[in-house]
């Protein structure tokens, strides 16, 4: 019979859920779960290089936004001017990171709002 709410304690009658909804809700959750550990793998193994003038500083990030590498060309090497090359190498990872965000946003974006839940 149930309460005033149609809920009867078990499951059944109006409003409840039935085995088969339960069921099949679980099985696309699993899936979705399933999907969110890929996209979460291919961030991982997605390689990002960031750079600035012409190259002469480069960083790669991964899609978790990893710093991975940094390369520095031996002209940006100005003993007189150590600011400049840690500006340049600053400038380089956020560049990177920008692009890594841009990545990520794009493979996520199919998860909304569940990208931190797992």
């Amino acid at each position: 019979m149930g309460n005033k709410y149609g809920y009867n304690g078990a499951g059944g009658g109006h409003g409840g859920f039935g085995g088969n909804n339960m069921q099949s809700l679980m099985k696309q959750a699993q899936q979705m779960q399933q999907k969110l550990q890929e996209a979460q793998q291919e961030l991982e193994e997605l390689q990002i290089v960031g750079s600035v003038s012409g190259g002469l500083v480069e960083v790669t990030v991964n899609g978790k936004k990893t710093v991975l590498s940094v390369k520095v060309k031996p002209e940006a090497c100005d003993p007189d001017d150590v600011e400049m090359l840690e500006d340049l190498i600053l400038a380089a990872i956020n560049d990177a990171y920008q692009k890594a965000q841009t990545e990520e946003d794009r493979i996520m974006a199919p998860f909304g709002a569940m990208k931190g839940m797992f």
